[in-house]
């Protein structure tokens, strides 16, 4: 019955967080396009299948994944095992990117955009290998108890300096790679080992100390490949496009697409659940803790997750396709750049991923940090990082200049911000990537480069990602930095 109360209040929610797309969607529709969807019922049924995923996904989490996460991270540290740690961070940050879709996407795109000299599976790698290594480094930075912005600083330097000599062509992938390397099953994962470990070493802050492993994993893939580019487009020659994907619609009945979705989704998680399951029978020889429970949360995240995706495929997608399509007919920038604005909003504050880390960055310091307040500030600046990559993309410049400018004020303000909101507002930054804003923004962007005369598609197509990524890091420690100037504007969370 618990369990039952549980969902409807999860429900009840997702379907306020999905109010504000609803607002934007209709607003637009009646006052610009003055018309209405074709199927409204359509709509309406797919924001409600969404509502139902939003609702199991996150009490799947609470049931599963987050549990199992900090328990595991925990054994480690009893147990002594610290020295398995690092291997299971790799392992871990491997099995949550090779089989991440976005990423294989953003492979073949890359292969494409540089004629076949980037090879598809070997990028994939070069990412997978990023993640694992920095997700060593991540767990290292815990135990020793290293402060994230130095990491950081340096990471971003890195990655700035490479841009200048980078290919032209890889440089907008090699930053949205870094916002499409974790998905909405590995940045709850990683997000609580982390907060496992700083929970049980000692000196540890649960906020400084325990975020920080996702904003790691965002920034390494944007190094290797930018040099993985450099030395193919020094060394390497043309070589074979990627296969065209058959994108014709499936002949079989619903019952088998059902089926078939849920099993490419196991698919895409069975690595992790693999990497866990082999690290807590074989290498700690324990048993799962209430085995039952994390079965059925795990069922739970994957049915969510699928109906999910079937909601934004059936309602979302489309629509938010065509109206972008519409405004780019029409021609009017500041409409555009206005539905950018919202559409960006609206979508981030109905991000599952960002709910789930915003609650847990709540309950890891309580009296200083609201959930629905982190969201907010979350969704404003993916808000203004979308409308500033297509204020770009609509007058034109190069990418880099754009996007250096955008990193710098990020690390200049990792200097004044408040020291414990620095790893979380990274984490956030890599959070507002995954399966609601990453096709909306993509459509739009390339939609955008192939209307407007004189923009290339394939380089100023991309890049939005990476915007919407970063924009919510430089509003998450402002915000903090508002915050302990003015303590009076700080409310207690709900």
């Amino acid at each position: 019955m618990e369990h039952l109360r549980r969902f409807a209040r999860e429900f009840l929610k997702a379907l306020r967080n999905l109010l504000p797309i609803v607002i934007v969607v209709v607003l637009f529709q009646l006052l610009v396009f003055r018309s209405m969807p074709d199927d409204p019922l359509e709509l309406v049924a797919g924001l409600l299948i969404v509502a139902v995923g939003i609702a199991l996904f996150l009490h799947g989490l609470d049931l599963s994944i987050f549990p199992v996460g900090k328990n595991l991270a925990n054994q480690f540290v009893r147990s002594g095992a610290l020295g398995l740690l690092l291997p299971f961070g790799f392992a871990i940050g491997f099995a949550a990117s090779v089989a991440e879709p976005a990423v294989i996407a953003v492979a073949e795109q890359a292969q494409l955009v540089s004629d076949g000299r980037i090879n598809a599976l070997v990028l994939r790698f070069v990412i997978a290998v990023s993640v694992g290594l920095v997700l060593v480094l991540g767990v290292l930075r815990v135990l020793r108890g290293w402060a994230v912005y130095k990491l950081l600083i340096a990471g971003y330097a890195m990655a700035l300096g490479l841009t200048y000599i980078a290919p032209p062509e890889i440089i907008g992938l090699a930053y949205d790679s870094g916002g499409v390397t974790t998905n909405i099953v590995s940045v709850p994962l990683i997000a609580a080992i982390g907060l496992g470990l700083a929970n049980s070493i000692r000196g540890r802050s649960l906020l400084a100390d325990g975020f920080g492993l996702v904003a790691l994993c965002v920034m390494v893939p944007m190094i290797g490949v930018q040099l993985y580019g450099i030395w193919v487009y020094t060394f390497g020659g043309a070589g074979p496009a990627p296969p065209v994907t058959d994108t014709g619609e499936d002949p079989t009945d619903w019952v088998v697409g059902m089926i078939l979705g849920l099993a490419s989704m196991v698919r895409e998680v069975l690595p992790i659940v693999a990497v866990v399951l082999f690290f807590q029978w074989v290498a700690l020889r324990r048993r799962l803790p209430h085995p039952m429970r994390v079965v059925v949360g795990f069922i739970m995240v994957l049915v969510g997750l699928y109906a999910f995706v079937v909601g934004l495929k059936l309602g979302l997608f489309p629509l938010g396709t065509l109206m972008a399509e519409q405004l780019i007919e029409q021609g009017v920038p500041a409409l555009i750049l206005l539905f950018a604005l919202l559409i960006g909003f609206a979508v981030t504050m109905a991000e599952p991923a960002l709910v789930a880390i915003g609650e847990q960055a709540q309950d890891a310091s309580p009296g200083k940090i609201s959930a629905f307040a982190v969201r907010v500030i979350v969704a404003v600046g993916v808000a203004l990082g979308i409308g500033f990559g297509v204020y770009r993309i609509l007058v034109g410049g190069p990418f880099h200049y754009f996007i250096m400018a955008a990193y710098a004020v990020a690390i200049v303000l990792v200097f004044f911000a408040p020291k414990y909101i620095i790893a979380l507002a990274f984490d956030l930054g890599g959070v507002t990537t995954s399966e609601v804003t990453v096709p909306l923004v993509t459509a739009l962007g390339i939609g955008l480069a192939a209307a407007v005369e004189g923009r290339n598609v394939l380089i100023d197509g991309f890049g939005l990602i990476a915007y919407a990524s970063i924009f919510p890091v430089i509003s998450v420690m402002a915000y903090a930095m508002v915050m302990e100037r003015f303590p009076r504007l700080r409310r207690e969370p709900a």
